[in-house]
C-alpha cells in the first residue's frame, strides 16, 4: 500500500434541552429525518405526475417516441453489423469488411447526428492506418449491447505479436475513447493491447449527445465488452484504466465478484467518486427534473469557469473537436452521475480489486478528498494513491502528463 502527494483553536456548544419534548422537536428536524422526508415528497410528486408524461411504443418501427420532447430526424441501420478494418490497407485506401446478422433481429433506429459521429470517429481511425509511427495497429469494431444499442470501439495493437496483457479504456463525461489514442500507443510500446469504448450517448456509439438514460446501462455494457476481451486474449492479465465517470464506471463494475475476480487490477483517473452540483438544491430537484425532461439542458447546473488543463492547447483541442460535448449538461445525465457517486460512497468497504488513484488536488470537477476516501476504505490488499499538487481534472492532458503516464506504466509493470 502507499500514499504519495507528489508536489508540483476552537468553540464549544452548549446544548440545552428544557423537556423532553425539545428533543423530538429536534429529532424530526435532523438531517437524516430531513432527507428522509424529501425522498418520501420526491415519491409522491412522481407518483402524481405520472400520468402526464406520455410514452408510446410504436409497434412499426420498435421507437420510443415521447410526446414531451422533440421528435428527431432518424436513420436506419441493422443493429448487429460487426466492421473491421483490415490490418492491410491498400494503397488507394481502406479496405473494409463486414458481417451481418441474421434478417430476424429487429433493426435499431440511429438518428443522423449518430450517424455523423459515427463516421467521423471510423475516418479517424483509418487515416491512423499505421499508428502514428508504425509500432501500433489501429483498429475499430461495432458492439452490439444487450439492449440492442450499437457501440463504437476501438484498439490499438502492438506490432509485436507477444502482448504481455490487455487493457480497456474507458473515456469521461462529454469525451470519447480517441482522445487517449496517443496514451493507447504509449501502452502499446511497454507490450499491452488496448481496447476503447465510448459508452452510450458519447463519441460514435448510439444515442442523443452526452444524454445518459443510465448508467448502469453503462456499467452493463462495459461487463459485456470485457468478456469479449476475455474471450479473444485468453490467458492475458486484464486491466481497466477510466477517467472521471468512466473510472466511477469502472470501480461499480468490480463491485460485482464476477467481474473482479477476472479483472487484474484498475487506474482510475479523478474518480467521480465524490461529485458536487454548483448548489445543494439541484440535489433535491434532479430526480423530478430527470423524470419529467430527462433530456432537457439545465445550463445552471453546471459549475461555472470549472477549468480541467493548464495546457491551452490541450483545452483547444479538447473543445475544437466535434466528437467532444460542449453544451449545457443533461439533467437526466448529471443525476444519473449524481446516483452513481453516492452508490459508489456507500460501497466503498466492498472494494477489493488492486488498484491505483490518481487525482489533482486543485480539480474543481470531482473531489480528491473522495479518492482519499476511496484508498481508506477500500478493504483491497493492493491499493495505492497518489495525489498531485496543483494539477486539473484531465491528468493525461496536463503539461505534466509525461509524468502521469510514467507513473500508470510503472504501476501495470509492476503487476505483469
Amino acid at each position: 500500500m502507499a500514499v504519495e502527494t507528489m508536489p508540483m483553536g476552537s468553540d464549544s456548544s452548549t446544548l440545552i434541552l428544557t423537556s423532553g419534548a425539545s428533543g423530538r422537536v429536534r429529532a424530526l428536524f435532523s438531517m437524516r429525518e430531513l432527507k428522509r422526508l424529501v425522498t418520501i415528497i420526491q415519491s409522491l410528486i412522481l407518483f402524481l405526475l405520472l400520468p402526464f408524461r406520455v410514452v408510446v411504443w410504436s409497434r412499426r418501427t420498435g421507437a420510443v417516441v415521447i410526446r414531451d420532447e422533440k421528435q428527431e430526424r432518424k436513420v436506419w441501420v441493422p443493429p448487429q453489423i460487426v466492421v473491421r478494418k483490415r490490418n492491410n490497407i491498400a494503397a488507394g485506401g481502406g479496405e473494409i469488411s463486414a458481417s451481418v446478422a441474421p434478417p430476424s433481429v429487429p433493426a435499431t433506429v440511429v438518428d443522423e447526428e449518430v450517424a455523423i459521429r459515427r463516421e467521423l470517429a471510423i475516418r479517424r481511425v483509418l487515416e491512423d492506418d499505421d499508428g502514428g509511427d508504425g509500432s501500433s495497429v489501429r483498429d475499430y469494431s461495432l458492439f452490439t449491447a444487450k439492449r440492442g444499442d450499437t457501440l463504437f470501439t476501438q484498439s490499438w495493437s502492438p506490432i509485436s505479436p507477444n502482448h504481455r496483457g490487455v487493457i480497456v479504456l474507458l473515456h469521461g463525461l462529454n469525451e470519447h475513447s480517441g482522445r487517449y489514442s496517443d496514451f493507447a500507443k504509449k501502452l502499446n510500446a511497454n507490450g499491452f493491447k488496448v481496447y476503447g469504448i465510448d459508452w452510450i450517448g458519447h463519441g460514435g456509439s448510439d444515442g442523443l449527445h452526452a444524454y445518459v438514460p443510465s448508467l448502469d446501462y453503462a456499467v452493463a455494457d462495459l461487463k459485456s465488452f470485457l468478456d469479449k476481451v476475455f474471450a479473444e486474449n485468453p490467458g492475458l492479465p486484464c486491466f481497466c484504466i477510466g477517467h472521471s465517470t468512466g473510472g466511477a464506471i469502472i470501480l461499480k463494475a468490480m463491485l460485482d465478484p464476477k467481474i473482479e475476480s477476472r479483472v487484474s487490477g484498475i487506474v482510475l483517473t479523478s474518480p467521480a467518486v465524490g461529485v458536487q452540483p454548483s448548489h445543494p438544491i439541484f440535489t433535491v430537484i434532479a430526480p423530478i427534473v430527470a423524470f419529467l425532461l430527462p433530456r432537457y439542458q439545465f445550463s445552471a447546473a453546471n459549475k461555472k469557469g470549472m477549468p480541467v488543463s493548464r495546457d491551452p492547447q490541450a483545452l483547444i483541442a479538447k473543445y475544437s473537436d466535434p466528437l467532444v460535448f460542449t453544451g449545457s449538461i443533461r439533467v437526466r445525465t448529471g443525476y444519473e452521475i449524481l446516483r452513481i457517486a453516492a452508490h459508489l460512497q456507500q460501497n466503498l468497504n466492498k472494494v477489493k480489486v488492486p488498484f491505483l488513484v490518481m487525482h489533482g488536488t486543485a480539480d474543481t470537477v470531482t473531489d480528491p478528498d473522495a479518492s482519499k476516501r476511496l484508498y481508506d476504505e477500500a478493504p483491497s490488499s493492493d491499493k495505492s494513491i497518489k495525489l498531485f499538487d496543483g494539477l486539473l481534472h484531465d491528468l493525461l492532458f496536463e503539461p505534466e502528463r509525461e509524468i502521469i503516464a510514467g507513473e500508470i506504466l510503472d504501476w501495470l509493470n509492476q503487476r505483469v
